[in-house]
């Protein structure tokens, strides 16, 4: 997981929004409330979808109405197995994951890249390298048995 969990609120203009992902280099940020309460989040998709597809003048647009205001969490103990398939089941790329299962206590946030990062870090590259090599090696043999 990221560690770098950013936050916006949900008053804020999409134009803050979309100039601090550009900043930071995120493709999301964590809405609150005032109270500093996750309320929800903002991905580059609803930037995507929800202002540019429709063609949108979001000069004046609130974060609150493109946000997506259903956060999908894990826990900070769940297995990477276990993080994966909840994203899966509810189709986002963006998991939250808070310390048991307080909501109002985020710890970091999960996406596509952290799962590249671990299994770079987990995976036996010798091994996958030496299962590609050898599919080249029997596709090649296959092939010269037609010429």
């Amino acid at each position: 997981m990221s560690n770098k969990l950013e936050t916006i609120e949900a008053s804020d203009l999409v134009q803050v929004a979309a100039k601090k992902m550009r900043d930071k280099k995120i493709s999301s940020l964590v809405v609150i409330d005032s109270s500093n309460k996750p309320v929800g989040i903002i991905t580059e998709r609803d930037f995507v979808t929800k202002v540019c597809a429709d063609g949108s003048d979001g000069k004046n647009m609130k974060v609150q109405d493109i946000m997506s205001d259903v956060l999908v969490t894990t826990d900070a103990i769940s297995d990477v197995e276990v993080a994966a398939d909840i994203m899966l089941q509810n189709k986002v790329r963006h998991l939250l994951v808070v310390e048991g299962d307080d909501i109002n206590k985020p710890l970091g946030i999960i996406t596509p890249t952290d799962f590249t990062g671990y299994l770079k870090e987990n995976l036996n590259m010798d091994a996958v390298n030496a299962k590609i090599l050898e599919s080249l090696k029997q596709t090649e043999a296959e092939s010269d048995k037609y010429e």
